[in-house]
C-alpha cells in the first residue's frame, strides 16, 4: 500500500523574495524638444574646414582650396635645354638692338638666314656652335656672353645659431634685441624680405608701435605677449602666429611672461 506523501515534502521550496531596486528613468526616455536636440547637435558638430579657413582669413574655392594660393611649389621649370635656348635668344636680340642693326644686317654679317636668326632669337631652336661663333664675331662679344642670362645666380644665406647680425631698428629701446637672420640683395622676386629674431627681457621698457609698408608674420617661440594690430589685441604664446598688413599700427602691447622670443618676417616690394 502506497503511502501518500506528506504535505510538507510535496511542496517545492520557493526562492526567497527580495524587494526590487527601483531605477530612475534614463534621461533619453524623456521627450526631447527640437531646441534641445539642435543645441546638442551644435555642441558635438565639428567645424567644417571651410569655416575654419574663413575664420583665419583664407578664401576658399568650391573645391575647398585656397583661392589666392595658386602657386604650385612642386612645379619644375622648363627643362634646361629649353631655358638655355631662350636665354641665348634673348641675349642675341638684346645685343643686336644695342648695336642698332636689323636681322637682315646680322644675317648678312654671319651668313645665317633671316628665318634661322628669327628662330634663334625666339628660343625656338638651339643654334650650333658654329652659328654661335659667327654671332659672337658679328656682335663683337665673347662666346660666353650668350649664356649670361642662363647662369644668373640664385643666392642663399645660412646663419648659424646665435650668429645673426645684431642691429638696432628705428624706434627700438633698451632691452629689445634684434637679430637679422639673413638678407639677399638684387634678388629676382621683386620682394625684399627682412627676417628678424626678437628677444625681449624684463629690462625691456614699453614697446614702441610700428607702422610700415608690406606684410609681416609674427611667430612666437617663447614667452607670452599681448600683441596689437590696429584696434585688435591678440594674446600670443609659444607656437602662435600672426600674419598681418603692416600698414596698420602694430607691436607688443603688454609683455606678460619672460623671456619673450619671436620671429618677425617683414616683406615689401623692392624699390626700383
Amino acid at each position: 500500500m502506497n503511502q501518500r506523501p506528506t504535505q510538507k515534502s510535496d511542496r517545492k521550496k520557493r526562492p526567497e523574495w527580495k524587494p526590487r531596486k527601483r531605477t530612475a528613468k534614463a534621461p533619453g526616455n524623456a521627450p526631447v524638444t527640437k531646441e534641445a536636440a539642435d543645441m546638442a547637435s551644435e555642441k558635438t558638430k565639428k567645424p567644417h574646414p571651410t569655416d575654419m579657413t574663413r575664420a583665419q582669413g583664407v578664401h576658399m574655392d568650391p573645391m575647398n582650396k585656397p583661392v589666392a594660393l595658386t602657386q604650385d611649389p612642386h612645379a619644375l621649370r622648363e627643362p634646361k635645354e629649353n631655358n638655355l635656348e631662350i636665354a641665348i635668344g634673348h641675349e642675341v636680340r638684346a645685343l643686336r638692338k644695342k648695336l642698332g642693326i636689323t636681322i637682315a644686317d646680322l644675317a648678312s654679317a654671319t651668313g645665317i638666314s633671316m628665318g634661322m636668326l628669327s628662330k634663334i632669337e625666339n628660343g625656338v631652336t638651339s643654334p650650333s656652335l658654329t652659328s654661335l661663333q659667327a654671332l659672337a664675331s658679328a656682335l663683337g662679344v665673347p662666346l660666353t656672353d650668350f649664356f649670361r642670362r642662363y647662369e644668373e645666380p640664385r643666392n642663399a644665406v645660412f646663419v648659424k645659431s646665435g650668429e645673426g647680425i645684431a642691429i638696432e631698428r628705428r624706434g627700438t629701446r633698451a632691452g629689445h634685441e634684434y637679430n637679422l637672420l639673413g638678407h639677399i640683395d638684387n634678388n629676382t622676386s621683386g620682394v625684399v624680405v627682412e627676417p628678424y629674431l626678437l628677444t625681449l627681457t624684463e629690462e625691456s621698457s614699453s614697446f614702441p608701435a610700428f607702422q610700415h609698408e608690406g606684410m609681416e608674420l609674427i611667430y612666437m617661440l617663447e614667452g607670452e605677449v599681448r600683441y596689437r594690430h590696429g584696434d585688435q589685441l591678440f594674446y600670443m604664446q609659444a607656437g602662435d602666429s600672426l600674419f598681418f598688413d603692416a600698414d596698420a599700427r602694430h607691436g607688443p602691447e603688454e609683455l606678460l611672461s619672460f623671456p619673450i622670443r619671436y620671429l618677425s618676417i617683414i616683406c615689401y616690394p623692392a624699390r626700383g
